[in-house]
């Protein structure tokens, strides 16, 4: 074979392979052209679910105006001799967390009397800089607990658990339950005992081993309660276990009663006190 038909089949021969390359190609592209719908459609539907995210967020606009009315009347009871430039440990992140949560009411009430309490001389003290990291950390429901919990503490709660029989061993079965959900307004008073334990981790409650109310009837309600009458039903004439409720009580910590000094009592009233 000359060197003129080696080329002319080696030419050929990548002929071929490029033109059976869109042949494959357009084999898959069925194919691809559905993935590809699929992951628009999946995309225009996170677009329209993120949407309103973008509404939320508050701007520089928004905040200016918040701290200028909602802020300020907080303040206007104060003498102008008392007004000083707040610390930027606390007012510079608080500024910045009302982007994301000036939405919410019950959170932006928290920021907006921590604001005040860093903008009154006499008050700034209190307002400590970890206060805007554990309102991020808090659900508006927790907001409401802790508002509940500036007049209402120590508080009820309860352990229901089941003792062996044989071996007098014991497994908990529900921590920490009470009404607080229902007793502080939460929308979502079902998560109640999972608030009071992120309220505990964020160290403004806590729940003391083996401490209790003095006042028995102060259980009456949580232990009477439908679900937990039923729970006890359950294990009645039980074999193997007995059911059992172990008494105990939320108290506030140091910390927060500090908390709802500087963020949770409205500065108003408290300038009115």
């Amino acid at each position: 074979m000359s060197e003129e038909s080696k080329i002319r089949d080696a030419a050929d021969a990548v002929k071929g392979i490029v033109e059976a390359v869109p042949i494959y190609q357009d084999a898959l592209q069925p194919a691809a052209k559905e993935i590809g719908k699929g992951l628009e459609t999946v995309a225009k539907t996170i677009h329209i679910a993120l949407a309103p995210i973008a509404a939320l967020v508050w701007g520089y606009g928004q905040i200016r105006e918040f701290v200028t009315t909602r802020v300020a009347e907080k303040l206007k009871a104060i003498p102008q001799e008392r007004i000083k430039t707040p610390s930027p440990t606390v007012a510079g992140p608080a500024l910045e967390a009302l982007r994301y949560t000036g939405h919410e009411e019950n959170l932006r009430e928290l920021y907006a009397n921590l604001l005040a309490t860093s903008i009154d001389s006499e008050t700034a003290a209190s307002a400590h800089p970890a206060f805007v990291d554990i309102i991020k950390n808090m659900a508006p429901d927790e907001a409401k607990i802790m508002r509940f919990f500036a007049t209402r503490t120590p508080y009820p709660v309860v352990d229901l658990k089941i003792t062996f029989k044989e071996g007098g061993g014991f497994k908990i079965l529900h921590r920490n339950v009470s009404l607080i959900g229902v007793d502080a307004g939460c929308d979502h008073p079902q998560f109640g005992a999972n608030y009071l334990d992120n309220l505990s981790r964020l160290g403004l409650i806590e729940v003391p081993f083996g401490y209790q109310l003095k006042d028995s009837k102060a259980y009456e309600p949580v232990e009477t309660n439908p679900d937990v009458l039923k729970l006890k039903e359950q294990f009645k004439d039980h074999e193997k276990v007995t059911f059992e409720i172990d008494r105990k009580k939320v108290d506030v910590t140091d910390l927060g009663k500090q908390f709802i000094t500087a963020c949770v009592i409205d500065k108003a009233i408290q300038t009115k006190t």
